[in-house]
């Protein structure tokens, strides 16, 4: 999944940053106001941890312009923990979920898991179905009939886009855009060499191909 940062703060941004890579996120980062508009309304992401302290354009302005524009974007707003207007400000403005500083990173990943899990309908704590168990904390999967299965970063960050979106075809394009940074050049045939090992890995039916559109994770032939 892909997510857009926006703190203005360097050490905290960049520890936020590395903590969410570290737990299989694509991490974008922005420091300004403007940059993280543009951003937001350009690039497809799957939330926003938004600060409402920025230079050059609030959080709340920010946020703001994206619902008038009709944007989307789930969000998440980090605030001042005794600043109880900022937060009724921000679910007002269309905010999806709050977090008052300081905070553990710990709860904000619990926070963007959740998020992600109830916009995409799932109601369970752990993403599981046809036979696959999905362990976020140690980014692999339990398999019916096979066991423990291991998976590197990109391999962990696709199976995890494609439980979120069972049934449905996803484009390269599509996952390429939730699993990349923005600052990579995404290659198609990187994402055929992955499908082809989240495969040999899960069982060859588990994932089939769309020829022209793209895969289905749970369609089976």
């Amino acid at each position: 999944m892909h997510i857009l940062l926006i703190e203005d703060d360097p050490e905290l941004s960049k520890s936020l940053r590395q903590d969410l890579e570290a737990v299989g996120f694509a991490v974008d980062t922005a420091a300004d106001g403007e940059t993280a508009e543009y951003l937001g309304a350009c690039e497809q992401y799957d939330i926003a941890v938004l600060d409402l302290g920025l230079p050059r354009m609030s959080g709340l302005e920010i946020l703001k312009r994206w619902r008038a524009a009709k944007n989307p974007l789930p969000v998440i707003i980090l605030t001042a923990r005794d600043a109880w207007h900022e937060k009724v400000n921000g679910f007002e403005a269309g905010a999806d979920d709050y977090l008052g500083k300081p905070f553990h990173v710990e709860e904000l990943i619990a926070r963007i898991r959740a998020l992600l899990k109830r916009l995409h309908g799932q109601v369970q704590p752990t993403l599981e179905m046809f036979g696959v168990k999905l362990d976020e904390e140690r980014q692999l999967a339990q398999v019916e009939g096979i066991g423990s299965v291991s998976l590197t970063a990109f391999e962990f960050r696709l199976l995890r886009c494609f439980m979120l979106h069972p049934g449905k075809v996803l484009s390269k394009a599509h996952l390429s855009e939730h699993v990349y940074h923005c600052d990579v050049d995404p290659d198609s045939n990187v994402i055929e060499v992955y499908m082809n090992r989240l495969r040999r890995k899960l069982g060859k039916d588990l994932i089939s191909t769309r020829r022209g559109q793209g895969y289905i994770f749970g369609e089976f032939q």
